[in-house]
């Protein structure tokens, strides 16, 4: 049998997306890959917006395993910002925008970040902690009309129209191979200081090998984008991939259910990625189910638990919510509930994607259970991001000798081989001795009539240890009480599991992925009446 060459192999295959990008350019130049209020961008166009501020980028002194962060919404400059790092082989640090002021100077600090590029609306905040980072350069998006102008920049701020426009385009894009990193993630921080997860350019790809052959996804569809794009969910369920195989995205700088209900019709939107809260928003819009849904082929719900009545109401409508689950760590999806499955695994967060493998280990001893046992939900495959960024230690806390990524949510595979998530390991209350999994208290209350939105967590209690509150938002002109919350959850759990507090809010503190803040929570919950 022959020895293989190692170019042969697949091993020094070039996975830079931006070369892809640049190959779409070449022979699908005139598609137009980003729909985008602020002004569209063709393949041509986009590829050579990169390459122009490529070469700004590289005259500033950004060379190969640099850091390049973005700080602003969804955007065409958000792409361009990307795929000109990529270009250079540079990592491309997306920030979120909605970060407290200490959770921003972390992130720019650790990532090791020299250069930004900001919108106006969050310049004043990278000023404010751009002495506690490693940044030496501020370019500034000043050509958005979706974003209000204000004046000349104070400070060193360049404003980088007129330099993309004055740089040629850099006629080179470096090569980068499976296991090279690309994407310097951090997590959403909601149970501590954010971690920056160190996605390769081969998580990346192998997450659009695993969402080409499970999802009816096909060339020249159109992706709805506006979930925020700093999440990998957003980025990486539908956006990336429709770049490297060509399509449009559809990008939206925020979400807005009335416009979305319109949008999704007019441009004929084939897939789209969103948390069950976008899902819940849309279903309230006045008509939305009344227009011709059936070129939404593929739409992802995650990011957050999902109420199998959520599924059930679209479902009813003609509309199948795929529910999917995975972490920043998994570049994002682990597994996915295919179509065919929705209303007879209503709740399930599905299969394992084709190259990924997922297990259900016991907390304490990490081996298999069996089905219908609940235990840790492990993942292990190409698309799992090799570890945490400079903390040796949370990488290894993570990740087993065995290759396998221990992602701290509590779950079971029934018997046929279906993941049912049940919570975060950390979110889980012991009360009277009993483990109460807030999810599925939320999923009960999420049926009550009057009920808008619904979180549960535990709080001290000197005679259970931890008791179980329920934080509702109710609809206008709902009077609920904790008689009613008690009664409605009592026909679906356990009587332990049942809340003996109830406490009213008008908002529910939610951190930019849709995630319940449940640290903001418990301190809301733990508040006296």
């Amino acid at each position: 049998m022959p020895t293989p060459h190692p170019h042969n192999s697949g091993l020094k295959v070039n996975l830079n997306l931006a070369t892809a990008v640049a190959r779409n350019a070449l022979f699908h130049g005139d598609t137009v890959v980003l729909d985008y209020p602020g002004g569209d961008l063709t393949f041509r166009e986009l590829d050579n917006r990169a390459a122009r501020l490529a070469t700004v980028l590289a005259d500033g002194g950004t060379r190969d395993g640099d850091r390049v962060a973005y700080l602003g919404l969804n955007s065409t400059a958000f792409f361009v910002t990307m795929l000109a790092a990529f270009r250079l082989g540079a990592l491309f640090v997306p920030v979120n925008f909605r970060l407290a002021e200490p959770e921003l100077a972390q992130v720019l600090d650790s990532s090791g970040s020299t250069v930004i590029v900001c919108e106006e609306g969050h310049r004043a905040a990278a000023d404010r902690v751009r002495d506690r980072t490693s940044l030496a350069r501020f370019l500034l998006v000043d050509d958005d009309p979706e974003i209000p102008a204000a004046g000349v920049p104070e400070r060193d701020w360049e404003p980088w129209a007129a330099l993309i426009a004055d740089a040629e385009p850099t006629p080179y894009t470096v090569a980068k191979h499976a296991d090279e990193p690309a994407i310097l993630m951090f997590t959403s921080g909601t149970t501590g200081m954010p971690k920056g997860v160190v996605l390769s350019h081969g998580n990346a790809w192998w997450n659009a090998v695993n969402v080409e052959l499970h999802l009816d996804t096909r060339r020249g569809d159109t992706t709805y984008a506006a979930a925020p794009l700093f999440h990998i969910g957003a980025l990486n369920s539908f956006a990336l991939r429709t770049l490297t195989r060509g399509g449009t995205v559809a990008v939206r700088r925020t979400f807005d259910p009335g416009r979305a209900a319109d949008e999704l019709i007019r441009l004929k939107v084939n897939s789209m990625f969103g948390v069950p809260q976008m899902f819940a928003a849309l279903a309230r819009v006045p008509g939305f189910f009344d227009h011709d849904l059936s070129e939404l082929r593929a739409v992802v719900v995650a990011g957050a638990p999902v109420a199998p009545s959520l599924v059930s109401q679209y479902a009813e409508r003609g509309l199948l919510l795929q529910q999917a689950w995975g972490l920043t760590e998994t570049a994002p999806f682990a597994t996915h509930l295919p179509a065919e499955r929705t209303l007879d695994k209503a709740g399930s967060a599905g299969i394992p994607m084709p190259y990924t493998e997922v297990r259900v280990v016991d907390v304490l001893t990490h081996e298999p259970v069996e089905a219908g046992t609940r235990g840790e939900i492990v993942v292990r495959g190409p698309n799992v991001a090799a570890g945490y960024w400079n903390n040796a230690e949370a990488t290894e806390a993570a990740y087993d000798a065995e290759g396998w990524f221990h992602s701290g949510d509590i779950g079971y595979l029934d018997d046929d081989g279906c993941l049912y998530v049940v919570d975060r390991l950390k979110d889980m209350i012991i009360s009277g001795g009993e483990n109460v999994y807030p999810a599925e208290v939320e999923h009960a209350l999420a049926t009550m009539p009057g009920v808008l939105d619904v979180a549960v967590v535990g709080v001290r209690d000197p005679q259970w240890g931890e008791t179980v509150v329920a934080v509702i938002t109710a609809a206008a002109g709902s009077k609920i009480t904790l008689d009613d919350v008690r009664d409605h959850a009592a026909s679906h759990l356990a009587r332990y599991k049942l809340p003996r507090r109830l406490k009213i809010v008008e908002t529910m503190p939610r951190n930019g992925s849709g995630k319940l803040d449940k640290p903001v929570l418990r301190q809301v919950a733990a508040e006296e009446q």
